[in-house]
């Protein structure tokens, strides 16, 4: 569930839609590749990417998608030498990423003692999502993986309500809620359900967002400093990546520090 940039075709710099943002300097329509990619599917300014206006390209992750979709849908084909496979491939990425998304979830909750009495259900559906990957393009494509996700989440709702029930006390319940520039500074977080709530440029410095459910927060801009974040139930490396953290914000061990921080 971890991009290997180098068993894949650069298909996030062709497949995706870029618009002019503080995340990217230029347009780009999808399937029309980045000015910047390389014939050997490597950026030419992977190193000054945030400095040259692409900090959206530092936030992204597939989740391993774009060498699935490179090496087994796809069955190591390039689109440059194939260009008969390019429209299937692109239309792929988009639909792979939410299965390894839901696959990095799956697993997560897998670790999670407290929801162990759903661990039955969440392995035989983490051997559902897993066989969906293994599938050729035309059953991807044809796949409706919005009923997927909301199928895994009801597992996943379980599976954190188990997990938040170990904070003691009333958890706050700021699932979707507009928390934009919000001053969550020291905020006791412990257990809060935060599911898609827009953290954009919140200030959480020194927040407690243990065992907190963050599946699918805003975190864009979101200042981190010294936040605990060990715990925080079905985090990403994308929203980690979006936020801005320093020496002192805590992160899981599966999580990698960003350059950038």
């Amino acid at each position: 569930m971890r991009a290997d940039c180098e068993n894949c075709f650069g298909l996030c710099c062709v497949a995706l839609t870029f618009s002019v943002s503080a995340d990217f300097p230029v347009d780009k329509a999808a399937g029309e590749p980045c000015r910047h990619l390389g014939t050997d599917s490597r950026c030419g300014i992977h190193r000054g990417l945030r400095q040259q206006g692409f900090r959206g390209c530092t936030v992204y992750d597939c989740f391993g998608a774009g060498q699935q979709v490179s090496q087994v849908t796809f069955g190591g084909r390039d689109w440059r030498g194939a260009p008969d496979t390019a429209g299937q491939m692109f239309a792929a990425l988009p639909v792979m990423r939410q299965l390894h998304e839901l696959l990095w979830y799956l697993n997560e909750a897998l670790t999670l003692e407290p929801a162990r009495a759903v661990h039955g259900e969440i392995r035989l559906a983490l051997d559902r999502t897993e066989a969906l990957t293994r599938t050729g393009p035309e059953a991807l494509l044809e796949l409706d993986v919005a009923a997927h996700r909301a199928d895994v989440n009801t597992l996943l709702l379980r599976t954190s309500a188990s997990v938040r029930a170990q904070v003691p006390g009333r958890k706050k319940n700021r699932r979707g809620a507009d928390l934009f520039g919000a001053r969550l500074r020291d905020a006791d977080l412990r257990g809060a359900d935060l599911r898609g709530a827009y953290l954009i440029a919140a200030d959480l410095r020194g927040a407690d967002l243990r065992l907190a459910d963050v599946i699918g927060a805003d975190f864009r801009d979101a200042d981190v400093r010294g936040a605990d974040l060990t715990g925080s139930i079905f985090l990403t490396q994308t929203q980690v990546n979006a936020a801005h953290g320093d020496a002192g914000t805590l992160l899981s061990a599966s999580l990698v520090r960003p350059a950038h921080w």
